[in-house]
Formats: structure tokens, sequence, C-alpha cells
């Protein structure tokens, strides 16, 4: 199947819980994980925000309170959220929420210091399109 590799977990149960805004995932190895809306929302795999290649990345700020309003199946490997603010076009192959999930404490922390580093609040408004926080964002999306 495209996006697994031979014997990767795979979701056994994928919860919306939008209460608390986390995605809980249980895989096929006995992993379970609750992987906050924002911490999918700001390291989405989509070109909004990695942009095309390295060190183009865009830095997602005022994601604290987003939610997923959908979840939609592609095909047998991933999903792909809409989250409140428009957001839509990330694919979280099972890879990548394990990866979310198993590394949340890095990414947090990695997020963290990015922020720092560009000097913004995590609950900042994102800066109009063109003007980046950290990346050099194409300024086409």
């Amino acid at each position: 199947m495209a996006g697994l590799k031979t014997g990767s977990p795979t979701p056994q149960a994928l919860t919306v819980h939008g209460k608390s805004r986390v995605l809980e995932v249980v895989f096929s190895d006995g992993a379970a994980f609750r992987i906050p809306f924002e911490l999918m929302r700001v390291y989405s795999p989509s070109a909004e925000v990695k942009g095309h290649g390295p060190g183009q990345e865009v830095l997602q700020t005022g994601k604290r309170d987003v939610a997923l309003e959908g979840l939609e199946p592609i095909g047998n490997y991933a999903v792909k959220p809409t989250f409140s603010d428009g957001h839509d076009t990330g694919i979280f192959t099972w890879e990548y929420l394990y990866e979310l999930g198993q590394q949340e404490a890095a990414l947090w922390a990695q997020y963290e210091s990015r922020l720092a580093d560009a000097g913004v609040d995590r609950d900042a408004p994102m800066a109009p399109k063109g003007h980046d926080h950290g990346g050099g964002a194409c300024g086409s999306h």
C-alpha cells in the first residue's frame, strides 16, 4: 500500500475529542497517542506549512484553539483533516500520525524554540501571506 512500510503499525481506532481538541489514535502495536489538534495544525505536512523545500517552512501561530471540523480517509494509508481555520491540504499518513504521537514532547520544544527565535508568541495572529516568521515562504499560498 502507498504510504506504508512493511510491518508499520496501523491505526485500530481513531477518535476525535472535540472538547479537549485531541485526536486519539490507537495503533496495532499497542501504542496509543492523544495528538493535540494544534500540534497537527502547526506540523501539517502541507506545502502551506512545510514550504516547497528545506528552509521554506512557514511558522504557524494563533492555532491554540483550532478545531477539527472533518477527518476524511485517504485510501488505506492516511487521513485528511479539515481545521476550523480553513486549512485542509495536509495528508497525514499513519506513519506521520505515529511520529507526531511518539515525538510530541520534542516537537513542542522545537516549535517553542522556533517561536522564540522569531520573537512571536504562539497565540499571535498569523503574519500576512508573503511576510514570514522564521521561514522562507514563497508567498504563493
